[in-house]
């Protein structure tokens, strides 16, 4: 150990992972068929801490082109000092974006790597004000038949206990108020959530809601853009008061928390472990939720949110999300499990508990130069 209390950072690496998806995917805005994972390590002492983001590739090289510099040599229990060293180090490359879901997979390591020097579980070190975070299943693309989205939004409700579930719409409007009936015959009593990327106006929405009024919707994602803080205020004043309007899967900064809460234009407020700088940028975003008074949500990557999940005050639940569920159980050793609507820290398990599946993950890596 230094004088400053931890050992020297003295590698910081990073490689990036295309893996199919099991199905086509789309919603509102978007189609594909494979995602990107950029893992990130840092090592000191010995040890080594996991991190990682779901990002381009190009990430990766970034990650050690811009960050190797500032980082290696610097004291790794100072976790707030590394971070705002690398949010300085990206000034001329923009903060959101690639540059925020790189600082996003460093942080996590360190994190992870600070626990795993002492000892203790992430969440141990966090500090818990719960012991369980509560999940909704997430998926429902809009590339899926009636057959497909009933299949697998049942299987939440009845595998793994899930009181909410959520649902792509907006690819095709004039669908989805058949789709969101046969999404709620499927949960039964169940929450039925839905996620228009941003697809949608405000008078789209309007014209949704009241068509699809038996589907009882009680969580409204991104009808518009989260840009348009004015039209999500709007529909938050005009959707049915038992309709919660959400956005913020895209906030990098904590100027984008800010925007979207001083506007008042959200009921829940969400943040991306994975987006936002980090376990460390996630905290500042759930202390502005609570001078707001107001709830968070995490954004997929469940295992990465499911300590940080149980440290913030105001955390209403995580999305379960079936493409990244699919990569963290096929990569991850030590990806949590549901039980009843809910999953839990292994405090058993030093750091995170996160281990990568080297060989099971050896065929997805993307060479030096490749996009993903």
């Amino acid at each position: 150990m230094n004088d400053a209390g931890g050992p020297p950072i003295v590698t910081l690496q990073a490689r990036a992972y295309r893996i199919p998806t099991d199905k086509p995917e789309a919603d509102g805005t978007l189609s594909w068929n494979a995602t990107t994972l950029v893992v990130v390590t840092v090592q000191a002492g010995g040890i080594a801490g996991l991190g990682y983001t779901y990002v381009d590739a190009c990430a990766a090289p970034f990650i050690r082109a811009v960050f190797k510099v500032v980082l290696e040599g610097r004291d790794s229990f100072d976790i707030t000092g590394c971070w705002h060293a690398m949010q300085r180090a990206v000034r001329n490359h923009g903060r959101q974006g690639i540059a925020a879901c790189a600082i996003s997979a460093v942080d996590v390591a360190l994190w992870d790597l600070k626990a795993r020097h002492l000892g203790v579980a992430l969440a141990k070190l966090l500090g818990q004000t719960r012991a369980e975070v509560p999940i909704y299943g997430s998926g429902g693309f809009t590339s899926y038949s009636d057959a497909q989205l009933s299949n697998q939004l049942a299987g939440w409700v009845e595998r793994d206990g899930c009181r909410w579930v959520k649902m792509k719409i907006g690819s095709e409007p004039e669908r989805d108020p058949q789709r969101v009936l046969v999404a709620k015959r499927a949960i039964c009593d169940r929450e039925l959530f839905v996620d228009a990327n941003g697809a949608l106006s405000v008078k789209q929405t309007l014209r949704f809601i009241q068509d699809a009024a038996k589907a009882d919707i009680r969580w409204f994602e991104e009808p518009v853009s989260s840009d348009d803080v004015v039209g999500l205020r709007l529909l938050r004043d005009l959707l049915p008061g038992a309709i919660d309007v959400a956005a913020g899967e895209y906030i990098y900064t904590l100027d984008d928390a800010r925007r979207l809460l001083e506007a008042q234009a959200v009921d829940v407020l969400q943040a991306d472990v994975t987006r936002c700088g980090g376990i460390t940028g996630f905290f500042k975003v759930s202390a502005l939720c609570d001078a707001y008074h107001l709830d968070l949500s995490g954004h997929c990557a469940p295992a990465l949110h499911c300590a940080v999940g149980c440290a913030v005050p105001r955390l209403r639940h995580l999305e379960w999300f079936h493409d990244h569920v699919r990569i963290e159980h096929m990569l991850l050793d030590g990806a949590p499990q549901p039980r009843r609507g809910v999953i839990r820290p292994d405090l058993g398990r030093v750091g995170h508990g996160l281990e990568l599946k080297e060989q099971d993950a050896e065929r997805y890596i993307l060479a030096a130069g490749e996009s993903g």
